[in-house]
């Protein structure tokens, strides 16, 4: 590490965060004025239907790493903390989060707080619970987000030994590396939610009717109508701040964002937050102050699996950066996205605090056909390009315009055969690519968890990430990571972040290429809408009638 020890002016800025966290909602909400609606509350018990995805697995915060699934573990689950609309983390479950020094943080939880099924919630809630995440017989895939605890390993069963309770509302956690206020900022994402004693009896059978401690429950054990939608009502036994302000959600899994659309039009669903490309020009006007469209921390690629023939190698360097720079993002954002997603200079997002537009190495970013031909070339001079290049998408996402479009700018520009993939679902894509079975590149993006740029590296490139769907792995890449998340500085931070990705730049594990808008709509009826940071509707906020 290049920072061993942190300077009392280091110490005096964590003392500051863990005050600010200590501060930011106890009792239930504090000062998180996202949690009140405004205007109209409407009808209190009525139950707001909006869009959503079949989730990949089992719903187990700890094995739940995409959309479909987290949409529905943040509604009926609360953790230690939340973020609000503008990405802030406030307080749920916990009293208090301290960092008390580089290494070590001391949470307090709220007194009385119960699931759904009556058991108290306590620190053995959260231990038991992020110990059977760590564990690696258990095969988690969010494994990962446990590696800064003390007694992690990632190859074989051990405990989490630096987590340690205190009484039963009081634990406390040692980290292995001086990371503890970053550590603090992630405690609002699904892998450290609690779990009742239940869940360790069967835990698949659990997944499939989870008990949780949030604003929502499941409406019953049937509840999840797998491929149709799952039916959440409000909980009234939750206190924290985000208090549902109506009487559940229908979340319905479309297969077709078109679908989704039309069903807004027509009245059938209430809420999305995914507008299909064939709308894009026309639905800022056809809903007028009911439409969105806002900046999001969302990114976009595609990935190419480690071992792609062609693709490894100063071959596969090469080619890499020839892809990239033979794709003309100008235009696809431009003439596809009318506008509503902006071509990506790095790997992180422009509402990232950090952000930049200049890093070293990023003209791999921009269209250049000349360029991309030259390198296609002296690739072709190490081994002679054969076969076709296919980008693997889901059907079931809107992905297959923009993957057309991608392939026909290889195709035109590199002058080879370039087509999309297309599988029926997301699970389906989802399960050949963590099976690693997966022969072609394929469509990839991220959502981030929580407002850092760390998180939109390390969970993607960090070597053995729980999303590193490439198998990436540079000792360079993650010492400049290590380093970032220790910083006491944030500009050394953003400064060994900038770095790291100038790395990402040049070995190209996966090819950036545009940010995203948060691009929805409500119906008529429906009012207090507010959209996160994250591109989610805050659900519990929305009112109609």
């Amino acid at each position: 590490m290049k920072r061993t020890k942190i300077a009392l002016a280091g110490l005096a800025m964590l003392a500051v965060g863990a005050m600010a966290l200590t501060g930011c909602a106890s009792g239930g909400g504090g000062n998180d004025n996202s949690a009140k609606p405004s205007g109209n509350t409407g009808d209190a018990s009525a139950i707001i239907s909006v869009n959503g995805s079949e989730p990949e697995n089992p719903l187990i915060p700890t094995n739940t790493n995409e959309v479909g699934g987290g949409k529905i573990l943040d509604s009926i689950f609360a953790g230690l903390a939340y973020y609000d609309a503008t990405g802030k983390l406030v307080n749920d479950m916990a009293d208090s989060i301290t960092v008390d020094d580089p290494t070590d943080l001391t949470i307090k939880i709220k007194s009385g707080e119960k699931f759904t099924n009556g058991q108290t919630l306590t620190a053995d809630s959260f231990i038991k619970a992020w110990q059977y995440g760590a564990k690696f017989s258990n095969k988690q895939l969010n494994s990962s987000w446990f590696a800064d605890i003390e007694g992690f390993d990632p190859a074989k069963d051990s405990d989490l030994t630096g987590l340690k309770k205190v009484d039963d509302n009081t634990f406390t956690v040692k980290l292995a590396t001086p990371v503890a206020a970053e550590f603090a900022q992630r405690l609002g994402y699904s892998a450290y939610y609690p779990l009742p004693d239940v869940a360790f009896t069967d835990m698949k059978a659990f997944g499939e009717a989870p008990i949780g401690n949030g604003p929502y429950k499941l409406a019953s054990d049937s509840a999840w109508q797998h491929d149709v939608q799952i039916d959440l009502v409000k909980n009234d036994q939750y206190t924290g701040g985000r208090q549902a302000h109506n009487g559940g959600l229908t979340i319905k899994f479309y297969t077709s964002q078109d679908s989704a659309y039309a069903d807004l039009q027509s009245g059938d669903v209430d809420v999305i937050d995914a507008i299909p490309a064939s709308a894009f020009a026309t639905f800022e006007s056809d809903l007028g102050d009911r439409a969105v469209n806002q900046p999001a921390a969302i990114f976009q690629s595609f990935t190419l699996p480690k071992d792609l023939a062609h693709f490894t190698g100063q071959e596969g360097e090469l080619r890499r950066q020839a892809l990239s720079m033979a794709i003309n993002r100008e235009q696809i954002t431009d003439k596809i996205y009318n506008k509503t997603r902006t071509p990506a200079s790095d790997f992180t997002s422009p509402v990232i605090s950090g952000w930049s537009d200049s890093l070293t190495g990023a003209d791999v970013l921009k269209y250049n056909p000349e360029k991309a031909k030259q390198l296609w070339a002296q690739a072709d001079a190490i081994s002679k390009w054969s076969g076709s290049f296919q980008i693997a998408y889901n059907a079931d996402g809107g992905h297959q315009v923009w993957v057309d479009a991608v392939a026909n700018s290889l195709k035109n520009t590199l002058g080879i055969d370039a087509s999309g993939k297309s599988y029926v679902d997301f699970a389906t894509l989802r399960k050949d690519v963590n099976a690693r079975t997966i022969k072609t590149a394929f469509r990839t993006g991220w959502q981030a968890d929580y407002p850092s740029q760390y998180n939109f590296l390390q969970p993607l490139y960090g070597t053995g990430a729980s999303s590193n769907d490439s198998d990436y792995a540079n000792p360079a890449f993650d010492k400049l990571l290590a380093e970032g998340a220790t910083a006491t500085d944030p500009a050394e931070a953003t400064k060994d972040y900038a770095q790291a990705q100038e790395i990402l730049l040049k070995d190209l594990p996966s090819i950036p290429l545009w940010y995203s808008n948060v691009t929805g709509g409500f119906a008529k009826g429906v009012q207090n809408v507010t959209f996160g940071w994250n591109s989610v509707p805050l659900y519990y906020q929305i009112t109609k009638g």
